[in-house]
């Protein structure tokens, strides 16, 4: 095993260190062919166009399958039959400067517009994939069975099943266009991604030539209801449901929030929105816990039902900020990015209460014409304190704020699962 170990690691700490062959990229550029492809390839890295390494969070176990000798460390997918089951874009916004920053638009289509550089040995690989499934949903059934939801057979099947195209996405972020997004210096950010991941990408801070990073992040999948042909069209109603991952009740149905109950009443009204000829879409960022995590969620959780008067609106988020330090980091800025790819202009149905989210769509230019709260019916019992608390701090409420005082809110954030 020990001669199978190569003796000397191959740094690519600076530039012209790693030899010669980079492939030119120029975000935001008029076509593939001009931007060039997103290339990480372990294997080679004088062709290296990005930082990090491909599948964000799940990195890791492909470097613990390369050490166990599960996988071959030169392994190269084969794309044949890989290509999406549907097309997405161009869209002008692909190419407007800043307008995308945190994806790459073309990353369902490598292997059909980088072809020339793959077959001259270049290691280029998708970070978007689109297949089709249905969805099988306990509550649309039981919509279905009350008559609030009607099988066309197109889009929602009477077996209670719904048709969709889903989506996954990997994080690309361009280091500048981030850096502009929030407003802050980018060797600024390059060292703070630097130390606060202990120093585990030091191309952050010594490849400034590199403007491309793969965080080890979780990615956004997204579940479209409908005609794709029909996004972009000024005449296509569009309904969508933004929703940050909460395990605990998304999958296991925990009484403690409104997520699963939002979560579904966005895939009844997409689904609805679909089959009067609209489009309807739900964007599922993985971003646990307000990006917080599940184990500091967890001890939220605790701190809030422990602490003196019990679950209360008036510290809910507080109690979040005295273990995290802040409410939440889930910087919903880069949020409208899904859209700009999607080709979407304005959102007629925004399956969401939150404040934050809004406010980021419309400062990415997306028009939102109408919010649509999660109806009280919806709402667990033990939610109320969620909700109440959420109302107070400036989430949209059409039956008005509770009678109590506003809360307490950090740098103007709020929180929406």
């Amino acid at each position: 095993m020990e001669q199978l170990i190569p003796r000397h690691i191959r740094l690519t700490t600076h530039p012209g260190g790693a030899g010669t062959g980079a492939v030119p990229l120029c975000w935001a550029a008029a076509s593939a062919a001009l931007r060039g492809p997103v290339v990480a390839s372990p294997a080679e890295p004088r062709h290296r166009t990005a930082i990090g390494s491909h599948s964000g969070s799940y990195a890791i176990y492909r470097a613990l399958a390369v050490a166990t000798g599960a996988l071959a460390a030169g392994h190269r997918p084969d794309l044949t039959d890989t290509a999406p089951v549907a097309l997405v874009g161009p869209w002008p916004q692909w190419s407007e400067p800043g307008r995308i920053v945190s994806l790459d638009p073309y990353g369902h289509l490598v292997g059909e517009v980088f072809a020339e550089q793959i077959r001259a040995g270049i290691d280029v690989r998708p970070t978007i994939a689109i297949a089709t499934a249905h969805i099988d949903l306990p509550e649309i059934r039981q919509r279905i069975d009350s008559g609030d939801i009607i099988p066309d057979g197109r889009v929602v099947l009477q077996s209670g099943e719904v048709r969709v195209t889903k989506i996954a996405i990997d994080p690309v972020w361009h280091l500048p266009g981030i850096a502009a997004r929030f407003g802050v210096a980018e060797s600024l950010l390059r060292r703070r991604l630097f130390e606060e991941t202990g120093g585990m990408f030091s191309e952050l801070v010594t490849r400034p030539d590199i403007e491309l990073f793969l965080p080890p992040i979780g990615g956004t999948s997204v579940y479209l209801f409908g005609d794709l042909d029909r996004l972009g069209r000024p005449d296509t109603a569009i309904a969508c449901r933004v929703h940050d991952e909460c395990n605990g009740s998304d999958v296991f149905g925990s009484d403690i929030c409104t997520c699963r109950p939002y979560l579904v009443h966005g895939v009844e009204i997409c689904a609805v929105t679909a089959q009067r000829g609209g489009v309807g879409l739900v964007v599922y960022n993985r971003k646990e816990g307000r990006a917080l995590g599940e184990v500091t969620k967890f001890l939220v959780y605790n701190a809030r039902k422990r602490q003196a008067g019990g679950d209360r609106a008036e510290t809910y988020f507080r109690r979040t900020e005295c273990v995290a330090g802040v409410e939440d980091m889930r910087f919903q800025e880069l949020m409208p990015d899904v859209f700009h790819w999607l080709g979407i202009r304005r959102i007629d149905r925004s399956v969401s209460m939150s404040n934050i989210k809004h406010e980021a769509l419309r400062g990415q230019g997306i028009e939102v014409v109408e919010q649509v709260a999660i109806p009280e019916g919806l709402v667990p019992l033990d939610a109320q304190v969620e909700i109440a608390a959420k109302k107070a701090a400036g989430y949209f409420a059409p039956s008005g704020v509770p009678g109590r005082a506003k809360l307490r809110r950090t740098k103007g954030r709020s929180l929406d699962a």
